[in-house]
């Protein structure tokens, strides 16, 4: 957000965008292109524009169903991990012009006491810290599909991919050898419309996202639904000081305490803020200066029924507990006027589906198409966007595809694991469905509010900065053994009473538990 965006003067431009009918009509030959990119959102869209950057004298088209600009509730905050990666792929301006917000660190309020959970220093040793930024998601697309709209050889294709043409053994896809392409939308009753072949000699690379229709072909394992998070926009003035931008890191008192919902109502603006009181963690982040999306999780896969009221209501209950009134005036009022008064209440399922290793030739998937953890901890445009450097570093050299993808699995590997293990980790602490969760959910905040590296460390893994497995282990485990001192001392809230005897027991069930809730995970992502 330093400089002025070089490739802003294309961000609406349709003219760089080639038609289904026009590419048919023009009788392209099928093998004019080197690498086909299906999906042009914001991993896709990095992809087909550093692919072009590193290989210009190679050809490159990348297939989106609609170049309109998207409107998701997530992917809309970016880790300072994933602004690094966005500065090796040559992009280090995409934020400006768009109204993004710096991103500080994390406010973290649970049971009436505040911490403050900042980004970690850079090594300069002169206190500054690194930046995430958070901003509205199709503005970053649209920013950065004009960055592949200004590379001469990239075609932008308004179309459909609708199938992965390849080698087939006992009905699993072995060797693909190209894509076949449809138009953008069905024609609905009226005739069926040309499809066109294409024929990549180098690779077709998959980044069509969270709803992957071809994921199946690389990982056929069914996916459970964890939750839902159902979103909406918070309107208000944007600040007028920048006081509570960042704070004392752990236990802090220091935050913005406004009465009034005109004004920015956050207590630390300019970060991302999650309350721990309600349903499940409820998720606050600034899109711009004058909005603040609002996140607020629900567990389980039954999403209570917005027809018959019921999901508003257990919204209402949810932002109440997490934000009282009496803690934070301004907020509290805005959020139930902006609840009762929204049309439609946005909702996603989250999932997690572990990476699974690619034995099918011709192909890569890429992005939330091959890996996708709870949005959570905002991390996974961080984690496609490192896929992108360390891949397209790896397609630089001589070596063969099947050593690339082998040896860019292994590269991609810290990283994914610390910050997919722990954004689902983080949820079941935070949702808390059970005394022993609970327990474990109090624990980790009093962790964290401890300071030095028992706050510093975490925000190294939040943040991608610090993408050390087995770190995240010890973390999570010593917090593990802060809740069995808790309850055997019976000094926890969340689970007290019962004698010395029961507290032992339960302490050390508790322990177990917390086992259940990490390496289940770190299992599926440890598979080879």
């Amino acid at each position: 957000m330093t400089g002025q965006y070089e490739y802003a003067c294309l961000y609406n431009s349709r003219k760089e965008i080639t038609a289904f009918d026009d590419i048919c009509t023009a009788n392209v030959d099928s093998t004019a292109y080197d690498y086909v990119v299906i999906g042009a959102g914001p991993i896709g869209a990095a992809l087909a524009y550093k692919l072009a950057k590193d290989h210009p004298t190679r050809k490159i088209l990348i297939v989106e169903k609609s170049w309109n600009e998207p409107d998701r509730i997530v992917g809309e905050l970016m880790q300072p991990s994933g602004c690094q990666a966005l500065e090796k792929l040559g992009l280090p301006n995409v934020f400006s012009g768009i109204g993004a917000v710096p991103a500080h660190g994390y406010f973290i309020a649970y049971k009436g006491k505040q911490l403050y959970v900042p980004n970690m220093e850079r090594p300069a040793m002169d206190g500054s810290r690194y930046k995430g930024v958070s901003f509205h998601h199709g503005r970053l697309v649209m920013n950065l599909r004009a960055a592949c709209k200004a590379m001469e050889n990239v075609t932008c294709l308004e179309a459909s991919v609708t199938e992965l043409l390849g080698d087939y053994e006992n009905n699993e896809l072995k060797h693909v050898h190209g894509v076949r392409i449809g138009p953008a939308r069905d024609s609905g009753d009226g005739p069926k419309a040309t499809e066109h072949s294409v024929y990549p000699s180098k690779l077709v690379f998959v980044c069509d996202g969270i709803t992957s229709q071809f994921r199946k072909a690389l990982n056929p394992a069914p996916v459970d639904l964890i939750s839902h998070f159902c979103g909406f926009v918070l309107e208000h003035e944007p600040i007028d000081t920048a006081d509570f931008f960042t704070g004392p890191t752990g236990a802090t008192t220091h935050m913005a305490r406004p009465t009034s919902s005109k004004v920015n109502p956050l207590p630390m603006p300019h970060n991302g803020h999650v309350f721990l009181d309600g349903v499940g963690p409820l998720l606050l982040y600034q899109m711009s200066e004058c909005e603040t999306r609002v996140l607020a999780d629900i567990p389980g896969s039954n999403l209570p029924s917005e027809a018959s009221g019921q999901l508003r209501k257990v919204l209402h209950d949810s932002l109440n507990r997490s934000v009282p009134k009496h803690d934070y005036p301004g907020l509290n009022n805005l959020l139930l006027t902006t609840l009762a008064q929204s049309r439609r209440i946005r909702c996603i399922g989250t999932k997690f589906i572990p990476a699974t290793a690619n034995k099918i030739n011709g192909a890569i998937w890429i992005g939330d198409s091959l890996n996708v953890r709870h949005p959570l901890t905002g991390g996974g445009m961080t984690i496609g966007l490192w896929d992108i450097v360390h891949l397209t570093d790896l397609l630089r050299t001589p070596k063969s595809i099947n050593q690339i993808k082998a040896q860019w699995y292994w590269q991609r590997r810290p990283r994914a694991i610390v910050v997919n293990t722990l954004s689902v980790a983080l949820h079941a602490l935070f949702a808390a469905e059970t005394k022993e969760l609970g327990l474990l959910r109090e624990a980790c905040f009093a962790y964290l509010a401890r300071g030095s590296h028992y706050t510093m460390h975490p925000s190294g893994f939040l943040s991608g900065l610090f993408p050390n497995p087995l770190m995240l282990v010890y973390h999570f485990f010593s917090v593990a053994l802060l809740a069995v001192k808790l309850r055997v001392m019976d000094q926890s809230t969340a689970y007290n009473g019962g004698s010395l005897p029961v507290r032992v027991f339960s302490a050390f069930y508790t322990l177990f538990v917390a086992a259940s809730v990490i390496l289940p995970f770190l299992w599926k992502e440890l598979q080879p």
